[in-house]
Protein backbone atom coordinates (compact mmCIF):
# COMPACT_ATOMS: atom_id res chain seq x y z
CA UNK A 1 0.00 0.00 0.00
CA UNK A 2 1.00 3.74 -0.21
CA UNK A 3 3.01 5.08 2.23
CA UNK A 4 1.48 7.48 4.29
CA UNK A 5 3.12 10.54 6.71
CA UNK A 6 2.35 10.20 9.90
CA UNK A 7 1.28 13.96 10.57
CA UNK A 8 -1.36 15.44 8.57
CA UNK A 9 -0.73 18.35 6.16
CA UNK A 10 -0.86 21.75 7.86
CA UNK A 11 -1.02 25.68 6.63
CA UNK A 12 0.74 28.59 8.28
CA UNK A 13 -2.99 29.76 9.41
CA UNK A 14 -2.46 26.24 12.12
CA UNK A 15 0.70 28.13 13.90
CA UNK A 16 1.59 31.09 15.62
CA UNK A 17 4.75 31.99 17.22
CA UNK A 18 5.27 32.56 20.82
CA UNK A 19 7.10 35.31 22.00
CA UNK A 20 11.08 35.40 22.94
CA UNK A 21 12.78 37.71 25.11
CA UNK A 22 13.18 41.58 23.78
CA UNK A 23 16.11 43.56 24.90
CA UNK A 24 16.24 46.94 24.55
CA UNK A 25 17.81 46.66 21.17
CA UNK A 26 14.86 44.80 19.78
CA UNK A 27 13.60 47.93 17.52
CA UNK A 28 12.60 48.06 14.07
CA UNK A 29 14.91 49.85 13.25
CA UNK A 30 17.69 47.53 14.05
CA UNK A 31 16.57 44.48 12.40
CA UNK A 32 18.23 43.50 9.03
CA UNK A 33 16.59 41.61 6.52
CA UNK A 34 19.63 40.55 4.22
CA UNK A 35 19.13 36.75 3.05
CA UNK A 36 21.09 34.50 0.39
CA UNK A 37 19.79 33.66 -2.73
CA UNK A 38 21.84 31.59 -4.36
CA UNK A 39 23.92 28.40 -2.54
CA UNK A 40 27.72 28.93 -0.84
CA UNK A 41 29.94 27.21 1.08
CA UNK A 42 30.79 27.26 5.07
CA UNK A 43 32.91 30.10 6.02
CA UNK A 44 32.37 31.60 2.41
CA UNK A 45 29.06 34.49 1.51
CA UNK A 46 26.41 34.09 -0.94
CA UNK A 47 27.35 35.52 -4.56
CA UNK A 48 23.83 37.08 -4.45
CA UNK A 49 22.34 38.25 -1.24
CA UNK A 50 18.95 40.21 -1.06
CA UNK A 51 18.36 42.56 1.05
CA UNK A 52 14.55 41.49 1.81
CA UNK A 53 13.36 38.29 1.62
CA UNK A 54 10.63 38.90 -1.08
CA UNK A 55 10.99 37.78 -4.88
CA UNK A 56 8.28 37.81 -7.62
CA UNK A 57 6.48 35.12 -9.12
CA UNK A 58 7.55 33.82 -12.89
CA UNK A 59 3.82 34.43 -14.00
CA UNK A 60 3.02 36.87 -17.05
CA UNK A 61 0.48 38.38 -14.79
CA UNK A 62 3.43 39.58 -11.89
CA UNK A 63 6.89 40.07 -13.69
CA UNK A 64 7.56 42.36 -16.38
CA UNK A 65 10.08 44.78 -16.38
CA UNK A 66 8.39 47.19 -14.70
CA UNK A 67 8.10 44.54 -11.38
CA UNK A 68 12.10 43.99 -11.77
CA UNK A 69 12.73 47.77 -11.32
CA UNK A 70 10.78 48.35 -8.77
CA UNK A 71 11.08 44.91 -6.70
CA UNK A 72 15.09 45.39 -7.43
CA UNK A 73 14.38 48.78 -6.34
CA UNK A 74 13.18 47.92 -2.77
CA UNK A 75 15.94 45.04 -2.45
CA UNK A 76 14.24 42.30 -3.62
CA UNK A 77 14.63 40.10 -7.37
CA UNK A 78 12.42 40.25 -9.28
CA UNK A 79 11.91 36.45 -12.01
CA UNK A 80 10.50 37.71 -15.38
CA UNK A 81 8.32 34.92 -16.64
CA UNK A 82 9.07 33.02 -19.26
CA UNK A 83 5.73 32.09 -20.75
CA UNK A 84 6.85 34.26 -24.19
CA UNK A 85 9.05 34.40 -26.65
CA UNK A 86 12.70 34.09 -26.15
CA UNK A 87 13.53 37.53 -27.96
CA UNK A 88 10.91 39.15 -25.86
CA UNK A 89 11.83 37.97 -22.61
CA UNK A 90 15.36 38.99 -22.85
CA UNK A 91 14.49 42.42 -23.95
CA UNK A 92 13.12 42.46 -20.56
CA UNK A 93 15.89 41.45 -18.84
CA UNK A 94 17.90 44.02 -20.66
CA UNK A 95 15.27 46.85 -20.03
CA UNK A 96 15.81 46.53 -16.12
CA UNK A 97 19.29 46.01 -16.31
CA UNK A 98 19.53 49.69 -18.07
CA UNK A 99 17.10 50.88 -15.88
CA UNK A 100 19.66 51.71 -13.35
CA UNK A 101 23.16 51.76 -14.22
CA UNK A 102 24.43 54.93 -13.05
CA UNK A 103 25.13 55.27 -17.18
CA UNK A 104 21.81 54.60 -18.73
CA UNK A 105 21.32 54.14 -22.33
CA UNK A 106 18.49 56.36 -23.92
CA UNK A 107 16.12 54.55 -25.33
CA UNK A 108 14.34 58.30 -26.17
CA UNK A 109 15.52 59.45 -29.33
CA UNK A 110 14.73 61.44 -32.84
CA UNK A 111 15.86 63.18 -34.92
CA UNK A 112 16.25 66.99 -35.90
CA UNK A 113 14.19 66.57 -38.68
CA UNK A 114 11.30 64.92 -36.56
CA UNK A 115 8.46 67.03 -35.14
CA UNK A 116 6.81 68.30 -31.65
CA UNK A 117 4.31 66.03 -32.29
CA UNK A 118 6.62 63.14 -32.29
CA UNK A 119 8.29 63.97 -29.24
CA UNK A 120 4.73 64.46 -26.98
CA UNK A 121 3.86 60.62 -28.79
CA UNK A 122 7.47 59.40 -27.74
CA UNK A 123 6.67 60.89 -24.33
CA UNK A 124 3.32 59.40 -24.00
CA UNK A 125 4.69 55.94 -24.80
CA UNK A 126 8.12 55.94 -22.81
CA UNK A 127 7.28 58.00 -20.02
CA UNK A 128 10.71 60.19 -20.38
CA UNK A 129 10.59 63.77 -20.22
CA UNK A 130 14.47 63.53 -21.84
CA UNK A 131 14.55 63.50 -25.22
CA UNK A 132 18.21 62.61 -27.03
CA UNK A 133 18.63 64.22 -31.10
CA UNK A 134 20.90 62.40 -33.04
CA UNK A 135 21.94 62.54 -36.66
CA UNK A 136 19.94 59.51 -37.25
CA UNK A 137 17.40 59.24 -34.53
CA UNK A 138 19.60 56.15 -33.19
CA UNK A 139 20.38 55.50 -29.82
CA UNK A 140 23.80 56.11 -30.13
CA UNK A 141 23.97 58.49 -33.03
CA UNK A 142 25.81 61.71 -33.35
CA UNK A 143 24.34 63.73 -30.35
CA UNK A 144 23.13 67.27 -32.45
CA UNK A 145 21.08 68.37 -29.23
CA UNK A 146 18.88 67.53 -26.23
CA UNK A 147 14.56 68.14 -26.04
CA UNK A 148 12.97 68.55 -22.38
CA UNK A 149 9.87 69.87 -21.28
CA UNK A 150 11.42 73.17 -20.62
CA UNK A 151 12.32 73.13 -24.47
CA UNK A 152 8.50 74.11 -26.06
CA UNK A 153 5.14 75.10 -25.32
CA UNK A 154 2.10 73.15 -26.65
CA UNK A 155 -0.48 76.18 -26.10
CA UNK A 156 1.95 78.00 -28.32
CA UNK A 157 3.81 75.98 -30.76
CA UNK A 158 2.34 73.80 -33.69
CA UNK A 159 2.67 70.40 -33.49
CA UNK A 160 4.39 70.13 -36.88
CA UNK A 161 7.37 72.26 -35.60
CA UNK A 162 10.55 70.73 -36.39
CA UNK A 163 12.61 69.53 -33.60
CA UNK A 164 15.66 71.88 -34.54
CA UNK A 165 13.60 74.92 -34.13
CA UNK A 166 12.81 74.64 -30.36
CA UNK A 167 15.95 71.99 -29.10
CA UNK A 168 18.58 72.89 -26.89
CA UNK A 169 21.40 72.51 -29.70
CA UNK A 170 24.68 70.04 -28.62
CA UNK A 171 26.49 73.98 -28.63
CA UNK A 172 24.82 74.75 -25.55
CA UNK A 173 25.15 71.53 -23.86
CA UNK A 174 27.01 70.61 -20.75
CA UNK A 175 28.38 67.32 -21.19
CA UNK A 176 30.98 65.09 -19.98
CA UNK A 177 32.94 63.10 -22.23
CA UNK A 178 33.06 58.62 -22.14
CA UNK A 179 35.18 57.37 -19.71
CA UNK A 180 33.92 60.06 -16.66
CA UNK A 181 33.30 58.53 -13.66
CA UNK A 182 29.61 58.08 -11.84
CA UNK A 183 31.02 60.29 -8.83
CA UNK A 184 32.22 62.85 -11.83
CA UNK A 185 29.57 62.77 -13.17
CA UNK A 186 26.80 63.33 -10.63
CA UNK A 187 29.39 66.06 -9.23
CA UNK A 188 28.68 68.00 -13.08
CA UNK A 189 25.51 67.31 -12.56
CA UNK A 190 24.48 69.13 -9.24
CA UNK A 191 27.67 71.97 -9.89
CA UNK A 192 25.47 73.13 -12.99
CA UNK A 193 21.77 72.33 -11.56
CA UNK A 194 21.47 69.50 -14.70
CA UNK A 195 18.52 67.22 -14.24
CA UNK A 196 20.42 64.94 -17.09
CA UNK A 197 23.77 64.84 -18.32
CA UNK A 198 24.64 63.44 -21.90
CA UNK A 199 27.54 61.62 -22.39
CA UNK A 200 30.12 61.16 -25.36
CA UNK A 201 32.43 59.85 -27.26
CA UNK A 202 35.51 61.91 -29.36
CA UNK A 203 33.05 61.53 -31.89
CA UNK A 204 30.02 62.82 -30.32
CA UNK A 205 28.45 59.99 -30.72
CA UNK A 206 25.80 59.32 -27.52
CA UNK A 207 26.63 56.98 -25.27
CA UNK A 208 24.57 57.31 -21.75
CA UNK A 209 22.68 59.58 -20.21
CA UNK A 210 23.44 60.24 -15.86
CA UNK A 211 20.05 61.38 -14.32
CA UNK A 212 19.83 63.53 -11.10
CA UNK A 213 16.71 61.40 -9.91
CA UNK A 214 19.17 58.43 -10.28
CA UNK A 215 20.82 59.78 -7.69
CA UNK A 216 18.08 60.68 -5.33
CA UNK A 217 16.55 57.61 -5.82
CA UNK A 218 19.73 55.37 -4.49
CA UNK A 219 19.35 57.89 -1.45
CA UNK A 220 15.92 57.18 -1.31
CA UNK A 221 15.51 53.45 -1.60
CA UNK A 222 19.44 52.46 0.56
CA UNK A 223 17.94 48.75 0.16
CA UNK A 224 18.81 48.84 -4.07
CA UNK A 225 20.06 45.34 -5.12
CA UNK A 226 22.78 46.09 -7.82
CA UNK A 227 25.50 44.40 -8.78
CA UNK A 228 29.27 45.61 -9.62
CA UNK A 229 28.24 47.59 -12.17
CA UNK A 230 25.60 49.75 -10.14
CA UNK A 231 22.76 47.61 -12.13
CA UNK A 232 19.50 46.54 -10.87
CA UNK A 233 19.96 42.70 -10.07
CA UNK A 234 16.87 40.51 -12.22
CA UNK A 235 15.92 36.57 -12.23
CA UNK A 236 14.14 35.05 -15.50
CA UNK A 237 12.28 31.80 -15.24
CA UNK A 238 12.93 28.96 -17.72
CA UNK A 239 11.11 25.91 -18.69
CA UNK A 240 12.89 22.68 -19.08
CA UNK A 241 12.22 22.09 -23.10
CA UNK A 242 13.94 25.12 -24.67
CA UNK A 243 16.47 25.98 -22.24
CA UNK A 244 19.35 24.94 -24.29
CA UNK A 245 18.25 28.01 -26.71
CA UNK A 246 16.71 30.57 -24.04
CA UNK A 247 19.36 29.99 -21.09
CA UNK A 248 22.34 31.53 -23.90
CA UNK A 249 19.70 34.36 -24.78
CA UNK A 250 19.02 35.93 -21.10
CA UNK A 251 22.63 35.07 -19.85
CA UNK A 252 23.61 37.57 -23.01
CA UNK A 253 21.11 39.78 -22.17
CA UNK A 254 22.56 40.03 -18.10
CA UNK A 255 20.29 38.16 -16.49
CA UNK A 256 21.96 37.60 -12.75
CA UNK A 257 19.73 34.33 -11.84
CA UNK A 258 17.64 31.54 -13.39
CA UNK A 259 15.33 29.72 -12.46
CA UNK A 260 13.30 26.41 -13.78
CA UNK A 261 9.84 27.41 -13.57
CA UNK A 262 8.05 24.07 -12.84
CA UNK A 263 4.84 23.11 -10.82
CA UNK A 264 6.69 19.74 -9.53
CA UNK A 265 10.57 20.03 -10.12
CA UNK A 266 11.78 16.34 -8.67
CA UNK A 267 11.80 14.89 -11.99
CA UNK A 268 15.12 13.80 -14.78
CA UNK A 269 13.69 16.95 -17.33
CA UNK A 270 15.03 19.36 -14.13
CA UNK A 271 18.19 17.36 -13.52
CA UNK A 272 19.15 17.51 -17.61
CA UNK A 273 18.34 21.50 -17.60
CA UNK A 274 21.21 21.48 -14.12
CA UNK A 275 23.19 19.37 -15.93
CA UNK A 276 23.04 21.75 -19.15
CA UNK A 277 24.08 24.57 -16.73
CA UNK A 278 26.68 22.76 -15.02
CA UNK A 279 28.42 21.51 -18.50
CA UNK A 280 28.33 24.49 -20.49
CA UNK A 281 28.73 27.48 -17.60
CA UNK A 282 30.19 26.19 -14.72
CA UNK A 283 29.07 27.58 -11.38
CA UNK A 284 29.48 30.94 -13.39
CA UNK A 285 25.49 30.80 -14.03
CA UNK A 286 23.21 30.40 -11.16
CA UNK A 287 19.94 28.59 -11.25
CA UNK A 288 17.14 27.91 -8.85
CA UNK A 289 15.44 24.49 -9.14
CA UNK A 290 11.81 23.06 -7.53
CA UNK A 291 8.86 22.52 -6.96
CA UNK A 292 9.62 20.44 -4.21
CA UNK A 293 7.45 19.53 -0.77
CA UNK A 294 9.45 16.95 0.71
CA UNK A 295 13.18 15.80 2.23
CA UNK A 296 13.78 13.10 -0.82
CA UNK A 297 12.74 15.95 -3.51
CA UNK A 298 14.94 18.43 -2.12
CA UNK A 299 18.07 16.20 -1.69
CA UNK A 300 17.45 15.42 -5.67
CA UNK A 301 17.71 18.95 -6.79
CA UNK A 302 20.14 19.58 -4.22
CA UNK A 303 22.41 16.86 -5.86
CA UNK A 304 21.28 17.74 -9.33
CA UNK A 305 22.91 21.07 -8.43
CA UNK A 306 20.74 23.81 -7.84
CA UNK A 307 21.93 27.04 -6.86
CA UNK A 308 18.46 27.56 -4.77
CA UNK A 309 15.51 25.67 -4.43
CA UNK A 310 11.34 26.28 -3.86
CA UNK A 311 9.57 24.90 -1.61
CA UNK A 312 5.28 24.45 -2.19
CA UNK A 313 2.93 22.72 -4.68
CA UNK A 314 -0.61 23.44 -4.94
CA UNK A 315 -0.53 26.31 -2.66
CA UNK A 316 -0.61 29.37 -4.74
CA UNK A 317 -3.90 31.60 -4.36
CA UNK A 318 -4.85 31.12 -8.10
CA UNK A 319 -3.47 27.23 -8.32
CA UNK A 320 -6.15 24.15 -8.93
CA UNK A 321 -3.35 21.87 -8.62
CA UNK A 322 -4.42 19.92 -5.43
CA UNK A 323 -8.07 19.98 -6.38
CA UNK A 324 -7.73 18.37 -10.05
CA UNK A 325 -5.14 15.90 -9.43
CA UNK A 326 -4.67 15.65 -5.95
CA UNK A 327 -0.99 16.36 -5.54
CA UNK A 328 0.17 18.75 -3.19
CA UNK A 329 1.34 19.45 0.65
CA UNK A 330 0.45 22.04 3.19
CA UNK A 331 2.86 24.84 2.97
CA UNK A 332 3.65 24.73 6.72
CA UNK A 333 4.26 21.31 6.56
CA UNK A 334 6.52 21.27 3.04
CA UNK A 335 8.65 24.11 4.38
CA UNK A 336 9.58 22.19 8.08
CA UNK A 337 10.59 18.96 6.75
CA UNK A 338 12.62 21.11 3.67
CA UNK A 339 13.99 23.10 6.02
CA UNK A 340 15.84 20.66 8.32
CA UNK A 341 17.13 18.74 4.66
CA UNK A 342 18.42 21.67 3.94
CA UNK A 343 20.05 21.93 7.12
CA UNK A 344 21.27 18.35 7.38
CA UNK A 345 22.92 18.72 3.90
CA UNK A 346 24.70 21.72 5.22
CA UNK A 347 25.77 20.01 8.05
CA UNK A 348 26.91 16.63 5.69
CA UNK A 349 28.68 18.98 2.89
CA UNK A 350 29.30 22.39 4.09
CA UNK A 351 27.19 23.41 1.29
CA UNK A 352 24.30 25.84 2.11
CA UNK A 353 21.30 25.82 -0.23
CA UNK A 354 19.15 28.55 -0.09
CA UNK A 355 15.43 27.28 -0.08
CA UNK A 356 12.46 29.47 -1.09
CA UNK A 357 8.82 29.66 0.05
CA UNK A 358 6.73 29.53 -3.37
CA UNK A 359 2.82 30.00 -1.95
CA UNK A 360 0.48 29.79 0.99
CA UNK A 361 1.22 33.24 1.80
CA UNK A 362 -2.48 34.99 2.70
CA UNK A 363 -2.07 37.02 5.24
CA UNK A 364 1.37 39.54 6.06
CA UNK A 365 1.95 36.90 9.06
CA UNK A 366 2.39 34.44 7.29
CA UNK A 367 5.13 35.88 5.76
CA UNK A 368 7.23 35.63 9.28
CA UNK A 369 5.86 32.32 10.01
CA UNK A 370 7.54 30.79 6.33
CA UNK A 371 10.84 32.67 7.46
CA UNK A 372 10.92 30.99 10.95
CA UNK A 373 10.38 27.93 9.58
CA UNK A 374 13.55 27.98 7.97
CA UNK A 375 12.70 30.07 4.52
CA UNK A 376 15.51 31.58 3.21
CA UNK A 377 13.40 34.13 1.16
CA UNK A 378 9.75 34.36 -0.55
CA UNK A 379 8.44 33.95 -3.63
CA UNK A 380 5.08 35.81 -4.06
CA UNK A 381 2.12 36.31 -6.88
CA UNK A 382 -0.58 37.49 -5.74
CA UNK A 383 0.77 39.72 -3.33
CA UNK A 384 2.78 41.44 -6.07
CA UNK A 385 -0.09 40.94 -8.58
CA UNK A 386 -2.01 43.63 -6.82
CA UNK A 387 0.30 46.67 -6.89
CA UNK A 388 0.99 49.38 -9.95
CA UNK A 389 4.03 48.10 -11.18
CA UNK A 390 2.10 44.68 -11.92
CA UNK A 391 1.81 43.95 -15.91
CA UNK A 392 -1.70 44.22 -15.70
CA UNK A 393 -4.20 47.08 -16.33
CA UNK A 394 -5.55 48.32 -13.19
CA UNK A 395 -9.86 48.36 -13.94
CA UNK A 396 -13.07 48.74 -12.16
CA UNK A 397 -15.49 46.05 -10.92
CA UNK A 398 -18.39 46.51 -9.35
CA UNK A 399 -17.16 49.96 -7.82
CA UNK A 400 -13.84 48.65 -6.44
CA UNK A 401 -10.65 49.17 -8.48
CA UNK A 402 -8.96 45.60 -8.74
CA UNK A 403 -6.11 44.13 -10.98
CA UNK A 404 -6.41 41.20 -13.19
CA UNK A 405 -4.49 37.95 -11.76
CA UNK A 406 -3.81 34.64 -13.53
CA UNK A 407 -2.05 31.26 -12.88
CA UNK A 408 0.46 30.34 -15.87
CA UNK A 409 -1.69 26.62 -15.73
CA UNK A 410 -4.74 28.45 -16.68
CA UNK A 411 -6.38 28.71 -19.98
CA UNK A 412 -5.21 32.10 -20.40
CA UNK A 413 -1.76 31.95 -19.95
CA UNK A 414 -1.42 28.53 -21.80
CA UNK A 415 1.66 27.97 -20.29
CA UNK A 416 2.11 24.09 -20.93
CA UNK A 417 5.88 23.61 -20.20
CA UNK A 418 5.26 24.12 -16.30
CA UNK A 419 3.25 21.41 -16.35
CA UNK A 420 5.27 19.47 -18.67
CA UNK A 421 5.69 15.48 -18.19
CA UNK A 422 6.97 14.57 -21.31
CA UNK A 423 4.10 14.45 -23.81
CA UNK A 424 2.41 16.40 -26.48
CA UNK A 425 3.27 20.25 -26.30
CA UNK A 426 -0.14 21.13 -25.13
CA UNK A 427 -2.31 22.23 -21.78
CA UNK A 428 -4.24 18.80 -21.26
CA UNK A 429 -6.26 20.44 -18.10
CA UNK A 430 -5.94 23.67 -16.64
CA UNK A 431 -4.54 23.62 -12.99
CA UNK A 432 -4.78 27.30 -12.70
CA UNK A 433 -7.99 30.17 -12.77
CA UNK A 434 -8.09 33.25 -14.05
CA UNK A 435 -9.43 35.95 -11.39
CA UNK A 436 -8.88 39.46 -9.70
CA UNK A 437 -7.45 41.07 -6.99
CA UNK A 438 -7.47 44.01 -5.30
CA UNK A 439 -6.05 47.19 -5.81
CA UNK A 440 -3.36 48.00 -3.76
CA UNK A 441 -1.31 51.01 -4.72
CA UNK A 442 2.39 51.21 -5.22
CA UNK A 443 4.75 48.26 -4.80
CA UNK A 444 6.57 50.72 -2.25
CA UNK A 445 4.27 51.35 -0.11
CA UNK A 446 3.03 47.84 0.42
CA UNK A 447 6.21 46.04 0.61
CA UNK A 448 7.40 49.08 3.53
CA UNK A 449 3.97 48.16 5.41
CA UNK A 450 4.10 44.76 5.19
CA UNK A 451 7.93 43.89 6.03
CA UNK A 452 7.37 46.60 8.82
CA UNK A 453 5.39 43.72 10.60
CA UNK A 454 7.90 41.21 9.97
CA UNK A 455 10.53 43.03 12.05
CA UNK A 456 7.88 44.20 14.60
CA UNK A 457 7.17 40.13 14.82
CA UNK A 458 11.09 39.66 14.94
CA UNK A 459 11.64 41.84 17.75
CA UNK A 460 9.18 39.94 19.84
CA UNK A 461 10.93 37.15 19.43
CA UNK A 462 14.21 38.86 20.23
CA UNK A 463 15.13 38.60 16.62
CA UNK A 464 17.19 40.95 14.60
CA UNK A 465 18.00 38.41 11.95
CA UNK A 466 16.84 35.74 9.73
CA UNK A 467 19.09 33.30 11.15
CA UNK A 468 18.55 34.75 14.56
CA UNK A 469 14.48 34.14 13.77
CA UNK A 470 15.26 30.46 12.80
CA UNK A 471 17.36 29.63 15.66
CA UNK A 472 15.16 31.57 18.07
CA UNK A 473 11.51 31.50 16.88
CA UNK A 474 9.29 28.85 19.07
CA UNK A 475 6.16 27.78 16.93
CA UNK A 476 3.16 26.68 18.26
CA UNK A 477 0.03 24.65 16.27
CA UNK A 478 -3.46 26.40 16.87
CA UNK A 479 -6.65 24.78 16.82
CA UNK A 480 -9.96 25.83 15.46
CA UNK A 481 -11.10 27.49 18.12
CA UNK A 482 -8.18 29.52 19.07
CA UNK A 483 -7.61 30.71 15.32
CA UNK A 484 -11.45 32.33 16.17
CA UNK A 485 -9.92 33.99 19.40
CA UNK A 486 -7.13 35.37 17.56
CA UNK A 487 -9.98 37.47 15.74
CA UNK A 488 -12.12 40.46 16.52
CA UNK A 489 -15.08 38.43 18.67
CA UNK A 490 -17.77 38.72 21.05
CA UNK A 491 -18.30 42.81 20.54
CA UNK A 492 -20.22 44.35 18.20
CA UNK A 493 -18.32 46.57 15.18
CA UNK A 494 -19.16 50.19 14.43
CA UNK A 495 -20.58 50.49 10.88
CA UNK A 496 -18.12 53.25 8.95
CA UNK A 497 -20.52 56.09 8.01
CA UNK A 498 -20.22 58.52 5.68
CA UNK A 499 -21.81 62.10 6.61
CA UNK A 500 -23.58 63.28 3.44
Amino acid sequence: MAYIFDEPSRTFSEYLLVPGYSSDKCLVSNVKLTTPLVKFKKGEESSIKLNIPLVSAIMQSVSGEKMGIALAREGGCSFIFGSQPIEKQAEMVRKVKAFKAGFVPSDSNLSEEDTLKDILQLKEKSGHSTVAITQDGSQHGKLLGVVTSRDYRISRMSLDTKIKEFMTPFSKLIYAKDGVTLSQANDILWDNKLNALPVVDENQRLKYFVFRKDYDTHKDNPNELLDQNKSYIVGAGINTRDYEDRIPALIDAGCDVLCIDSSEGFSQWQKNTLSFVREKYGDSVKIGAGNIVDREGFRFLAEAGADFIKVGIGGGSICITRETKGIGRGQATAMIEVAKARDEYFKETGIYIPICSDGGIVHDYHMTLALAMGADFLMLGRYFARFDESPTQRINVNGSYMKEYWGEGSARARNWQRYDLGGDKKLSFVEGVDSYVPYAGSLHNGVLQSLNKVKSTMCNCGALTLDELKSKAKLTVVSSTSIVEGGAHDVVLKENRTNN
